[in-house]
């Protein structure tokens, strides 16, 4: 408590004085933009996006509805769908075409978004690598093809295809408020997703004979219009995501009739897919507090063995959402229990399907994993609002509404290990919590993949935190980004960067927002601010399209905290943090120090200060006859020029006036009992890595006892390279640590700390003597000359 209280007790002083003596030794240092506003960075808000962050009166966004119907060929490996969309015009514009996206494309060597990488001969490559660049322009036989696209009545509709995006023409024009409904009739080749890549695709298992199915962007699917973007038609090169449409979706998958299918939403006729034993495991599921096998391990490989000829129909519901997936295989194992979320008390069934390569983990994890994502996003976001969320084991991790895939497969002996098990449930956290990112709160992927991977990954780290507090996270901490940030600059681009412009793409679009809101919690803001803020623009822009600005104006919004300078300089900018302690100077008190006496200081009341020239526009008022200057009205005003009120004394112009300073008192006995120990120490820090962070101080004292200190980021507002603090103790120092808990991302530790045994140098002494409460020495003003309106004295 003592130290706690020199430390108070002196901060007003060790500020103000560094204040006046920063600006006074370093006239030209002045601070750079760090503290700036963002400004016209952001976009103007408007009817639709307030300057606070939320969704204007004026806000506004289109609709679709899907009816769907698809074949899967398990011998050919094809899909061929047919579906009727029903488009909503909401906005205020009328519309002559729009736009929809043909993701397979991605997959035809003659139909992609031909963005290419650069490249060089390598030491070795694969036969398969051969095959792939051998002749590109050859067409492979895969992408999206077109059989049919009409209007409701059956007419044809003229559309044109630019690699990976559709417009179609339509006949008339579609205004504010009306709907446009539509059919298109498709087929494409699946492909192998393990060999050539893409999120969906079919993956073989050559021991049994059997493909494990994941259908994504498997259909035509309308481009978002909006009100900051108009038409997002940007190409799908494999890499930045996507921007979908909300609405709902009615869908029925004929597949072989040994296939268990999972899908977005609910399926509608179990009882005529399933066996009457795995119905009725299902119903005790809907119930259950532990997962239940709905299809049996013993039952998925009798499957395996047998590849069934007949076909069976499987239908699925889902509102209020923006895609649909769905996975079919005879290989898998399903399980499902029931998690009831209490911020809404949604019952949820939360599911997985997994082959029996995964057995062993998925059995025990994957729907734990699943009922404790969609409760803990709940906490930190909105309630989660869908009947289901489904975990797949895929080799691979990928996110839709509702049904997610991921990795996680054990040994061929059923063991695994610690870095597998906390992988596989790490990937399961983090593409279940999609569904909260972007999937609800609907960002824009292609522009901006940091809005959904970052918020995600983010979250997923507090969601690991508590599935187990020593879950061992690669994304969150703010000491895991640090390799990143140590990067050169070529290597790296702000975070606010296009998804496809991007190098380092997990770090950038992952790791470093993830880490940000990370210290912007603990660090910057503190839990219950930063919390709250971040309930609010989930809350905001749950089932809307927010944008980056919405994002930056809702968490300070929320908050009162200006966090502009935090934006700009880790959403904008790639410096890094490395903060130094550059020198720490040591001084104690000289108790016996005279103290000051009195003295008069002599001063003149000059006359008031005139331009030498006057301007254009004092010679046209002072000839303007119909002006009437107001000191010419009154005499108060008048005299103000030549007199100036000092209680009830006057004093006029160019007579001598002198002030008497107060004398200091000297220290007592006591008081210097009370200071004896006394030291003050200014620690001088450098800004080496150019990113402004907040102070954070670990003392040691001599005496083993510690004390920890913060100073917010703005102690750099006025110079953004170097500062000073002081701080007055009764006990000596033994080191001091910047930074101890690595929570600002410094890259550089080794110049975070000081010690009392290696500081070398003389210990200086500073004067100290008691002051007249009230009193103090009178200071002048910026031009050094005493401010007769302030000074006390007399006339002479």
């Amino acid at each position: 408590m003592k130290l706690k209280a020199f430390l108070f007790s002196f901060s007003v002083f060790a500020y103000t004085g560094f204040t006046a003596q920063n600006i006074q030794n370093n006239p030209g240092s002045n601070h750079g933009n760090r503290f700036e506003q963002l400004g016209t960075i952001l976009p103007t808000p408007n009817i639709f996006r307030t300057a606070s962050g939320a969704p204007g009166h004026g806000y506004w966004q289109n609709k679709a509805d899907y009816d769907i119907t698809a074949y899967l060929d398990e011998d050919k490996r094809n899909l061929k769908g047919s579906e009727t969309i029903t488009y909503y015009n909401n906005s205020p514009d009328d519309l002559d075409y729009i736009w929809l996206q043909l993701d397979e494309n991605e997959q035809s060597t003659v139909k992609n978004a031909g963005f290419q990488f650069p490249s060089t001969l390598p030491a070795a490559t694969s036969d398969q690598q051969l095959q792939v660049t051998e002749l590109p322009e050859k067409d492979n036989g895969y992408g999206v093809n077109l059989e049919k696209v009409t209007d409701a009545a059956g007419n044809a509709l003229k559309y044109t295809v630019n690699k990976t995006m559709m417009r179609i023409d339509l006949p008339k024009v579609l205004k504010k408020g009306e709907k446009l409904v539509f059919k298109i009739d498709w087929n494409y080749n699946i492909p192998n997703r393990i060999k050539m890549g893409g999120r969906g695709g079919y993956e073989n298992f050559a021991e049994d004979g059997n493909d494990l199915y994941t259908m994504t962007q498997w259909y035509p699917r309308m481009c978002v219009y909006s009100d900051f973007h108009g038409w997002q038609n940007h190409q799908f090169t494999g890499r930045g995501e996507f921007a979908l449409v909300f609405g709902n979706f009615k869908v029925s998958m004929n597949v072989p009739a040994d296939h268990i299918v999972g899908g977005t939403g609910e399926c509608k006729n179990y009882e005529q897919v399933l066996t009457s034993d795995q119905m009725a495991r299902y119903r005790k599921a809907e119930s259950a507090a532990e997962p239940i096998e709905i299809v049996t391990l013993d039952e998925a490989k009798k499957a395996e063995k047998n590849h069934s000829k007949q076909r069976k129909t499987w239908n699925f519901e889902a509102n209020d959402v923006r895609d649909f997936a769905w996975t079919s295989s005879r290989k898998f194992v399903w399980d499902g229990m029931r998690v009831t979320i209490p911020e809404n008390n949604n019952k949820v069934m939360a599911m997985s399907f997994y082959p029996k390569e995964a057995y062993n983990l998925y059995r025990k994890y994957s729907t734990k994993a699943v009922a404790h994502t969609i409760k803990t996003y709940s906490e930190f976001t909105i309630p989660y609002p869908y009947p289901v969320a489904q975990s797949v084991e895929a080799a691979n991790g990928m996110e839709y509404p509702m049904i997610c895939f991921n990795f996680g497969r054990t040994e061929k002996d059923g063991t695994y290990s610690e870095g597998i098990k906390n992988g596989m449930i790490g990937v399961v956290i983090h593409e279940v919590g999609h569904n909260f990112f972007p999937m609800i709160v609907n960002s824009d992927e292609r522009q901006w993949s940091w809005m959904d991977e970052g918020l995600n990954t983010f979250t997923e780290y507090l969601t690991e935190e508590k599935w187990d507090n020593k879950f061992p996270s690669k994304r969150g901490p703010a000491w895991t980004i640090v390799d990143y940030m140590k990067l050169p600059k070529d290597q790296l681009e702000p975070i606010m960067s296009n998804s496809e412009n991007i190098v380092q793409f997990g770090p950038n679009a992952y790791s470093k927002p993830a880490t940000g809101l990370n210290i912007l919690r603990e660090t910057i803001m503190g839990r219950e601010l930063f919390d709250k803020a971040f309930k609010t623009y989930a809350k905001r822009w749950a089932f809307k399209h927010p944008e980056p600005a919405d994002f930056f104006r809702t968490m300070e919004d929320a908050s009162g905290e200006d966090l502009d300078w935090f934006w700009r300089g880790w959403f904008y900018g790639t410096d890094p943090v490395d903060i130094a302690i550059d020198k720490v100077t040591v001084a104690v008190p000289d108790l016996n120090t005279p103290p000051r006496e009195a003295k008069d200081i002599q001063y003149k009341v000059e006359k008031p200060i005139q331009n030498e020239f006057e301007d254009l526009s004092k010679i046209r008022n002072k000839e303007d006859k119909n002006i009437t200057f107001s000191v010419d009205k009154d005499k108060d005003l008048q005299d103000f020029y030549y007199r100036y009120d000092r209680g009830q004394e006057k004093l006029d112009a160019n007579k001598d006036y002198t002030i008497k300073t107060e004398a200091g008192i000297p220290l007592d006995a006591k008081d210097k009992e009370k200071f004896k120990n006394l030291t003050g120490y200014q620690i001088d820090f450098v800004n080496k890595g150019g990113l402004v962070m907040p102070i954070i101080l670990e003392f040691t004292f001599e005496d083993g006892s510690k004390l920890y200190d913060k100073s917010s980021a703005q102690i750099w507002r006025q110079n953004e390279k170097k500062i000073s603090k002081t701080y007055y103790f009764d006990k000596k120092i033994k080191s001091i640590q910047l930074d101890p808990m690595r929570e600002t991302a410094d890259i550089d530790t080794s110049n975070n700390l000081w010690s009392s045994s290696g500081a070398g140098g003389e210990t200086s002494k500073f004067q100290l003597f008691k002051q007249k409460q009230g009193g103090g020495a009178v200071r002048g003003g910026a031009n050094g000359k005493v401010n007769p309106m302030q000074a006390a004295g007399k006339k002479s």
